[in-house]
């Protein structure tokens, strides 16, 4: 079985590599309304996280993707944690190039956005002075210090648009990200599949070895313009693999919620081919972030803890030896 090193019996040993598993979401409004895997539906908020955390050892938090967090908010979620719980951070929109909400731009930052964009429906980074993009980069790497100085942030998701190709301006735009959150350590997900495809991908992850920036895998609907392939590697130390799910019709529907698009469950063979690659992954890393973004109701939940049980009848035998 498995060997247990560290909160409770959720982080896991297989090949030499500690893995830890869980999902992309503690609080969907699907997970939490039409579903009963919370004990009770009137959990408040606080309760939810904390009863999270006693069943999973990571989680990604998603909701800073929309709206930037506040240092009091970072610390709310360390009260409400255990030393050794995990939380993977996704870098707000306007960071990575994404569209933004207009209002999810500080209050006292409003008047900076550029005329000629102010009433824009989404916001991005070039419809603000230089200053103020770094001022928002800043900010972003501050509200996140309690949850650093507090052993609870794994890194912060740096997921680029489908139109930040493999160029060399796209190159240093990484790298210039990963400097202004220095020191907390970047993860980086590609949505553009030239990344990864032919020669280019072997230039990808060297260029991420190279730079000692893990690599995010993702799993995800295969055929369409938009689809990145799953390649499976390590470029760091941390290696990251997040499941999308196989929702096909959904993919590419316009007009629908997050949660409806990955509304997809893995079953039992593909979480158990899923396993066997996670091992050899393991073999190659000393750590894996194993999250599972599929949050429609408890699906998320469900496959995380069957790939727990699938990843702990694996543990290393050795390991198990010497720890007794």
């Amino acid at each position: 079985m498995a060997v247990v090193v560290d909160i409770g019996d959720s982080v896991l040993r297989v090949a030499g590599a500690e893995i830890r598993v869980g999902t992309c979401s503690w609080a969907d409004a699907t997970l939490v309304k039409d579903s009963d895997w919370y004990p009770k539906r009137s959990m408040k908020a606080a309760e939810r996280l904390a009863y999270y955390a006693s069943q999973f050892a990571v989680v990604e938090v998603d909701s800073t993707y929309y709206f930037p967090p506040t240092p009091e908010l970072s610390q709310s979620w360390v009260d409400r944690t255990p030393p050794g719980f995990t939380m993977d951070v996704k870098a707000w929109s306007l960071l990575t190039g994404h569209p933004t909400f207009p209002h999810s731009l500080w209050p006292d930052l409003q008047d900076s956005v550029k005329p000629e964009f102010r009433d824009k429906r989404n916001l991005y980074a070039k419809h603000l002075p230089e200053a103020v993009v770094d001022e928002c980069w800043e900010r972003f790497r501050h509200s996140l210090i309690p949850l650093h100085e507090n052993g609870r942030l794994g890194g912060v998701l740096l997921q680029w648009p489908d139109w930040f190709g493999p160029k060399d301006v796209n190159r240093d735009q990484i790298r210039i990200a990963v400097d202004a959150l220095h020191p907390f350590p970047c993860f980086i997900e590609f949505r553009n599949r030239r990344w990864l495809e032919g020669e280019g991908c072997e230039d990808t992850l060297s260029f991420l070895e190279d730079e000692g920036l893990p690599f995010v895998c993702v799993d995800e609907p295969q055929g369409f313009e938009s689809s990145v392939p799953p390649v499976l590697a390590a470029t760091s130390p941390l290696a990251v693999v997040r499941f999308h799910g196989h929702n096909d019709e959904n993919w590419t529907k316009r007009g629908i919620s997050a949660a409806e698009r990955f509304r997809y469950s893995y079953d039992d063979a593909e979480l158990s081919q899923w396993s066997l690659r996670l091992r050899e992954l393991a073999a190659t890393t000393d750590s894996i972030h194993v999250l599972f973004n599929n949050c429609w109701q408890d699906y998320a939940v469900r496959n995380a803890t069957s790939m727990s049980a699938l990843l702990g009848d694996m543990g290393d035998t050795e390991d198990a030896v010497s720890a007794e």
